[in-house]
């Protein structure tokens, strides 16, 4: 892959990238979160509901050397797997249970991965996930309502190694305005609920192929 251009988006307009830093809930643990689209930076950058304006940080990392887990590569339930591992899509003892046996069942080793590359759970991703650990999306139809989302691509930063590699142009910091980027960030999750909620109830879902059912 080489060297590679990422962008994070935050609301502060000075960051240093720590290895162990980072929220276990996170989609993929505890990281440093990147994207190669400079617009999902700026949305992301303002995502916070406080009327402030954000920051965009450019790096540039060296990818030679790296082993780099790229979920777009596997099915959409080892991805979903994954996110299982950090964050509860229910807060039920069913859903407790269930969880670690489609874990055992999907999920892949992430420990010998400097970088994890995969699509970023937002709020419409929790709506299907919801959905899904419910039994109420058919598998047949799970890629098809992710895809709706325009979840957008992510790298994880994951390992000290990695994070020497990294590199920040400090002379690309971008100031991210609130009142037209924030606007956005909230479009982006709207408007495709509505139509995942349409596809759901459609006769398309047969809800027969379900969450429970693959285990």
């Amino acid at each position: 892959m080489g060297k590679i251009i990422l962008y994070h988006g935050s609301p502060n307009e000075k960051i240093t990238p720590k290895f162990g830093l980072g929220d276990e809930k996170h989609d993929y643990g505890k990281g440093f979160y990147l994207t190669e689209s400079l617009e999902l930076a700026r949305e992301w950058a303002v995502y916070r509901p406080d009327a402030s304006n954000g920051w965009v940080h450019k790096f540039e990392i060296d990818t030679a050397g790296l082993n780099i887990l790229d979920f777009q590569e596997y099915s959409v339930l080892t991805w979903l797997a994954e996110l299982m591992k950090h964050r509860d899509a229910a807060d039920s003892k069913r859903y407790r249970l269930l969880s670690k046996q489609f874990i055992s069942k999907f999920g892949v080793s992430t420990e010998d991965y400097d970088i994890i590359k995969g699509w970023r759970a937002n709020a419409s991703y929790f709506y299907i996930a919801k959905s899904f650990v419910r039994d109420e999306v058919d598998i047949d139809i799970l890629e098809e309502l992710l895809a709706l989302g325009g979840l957008g691509i992510q790298y994880c930063i994951k390992t000290e190694k990695a994070y020497k590699k990294m590199f920040e142009h400090v002379d690309a910091l971008q100031p991210v305005s609130f009142s037209q980027f924030n606007e956005k960030y909230n479009r982006r999750d709207i408007e495709p609920r509505e139509n995942m909620r349409k596809l759901i109830d459609s006769d398309r879902n047969s809800v027969t192929n379900v969450f429970s059912t693959l285990l």
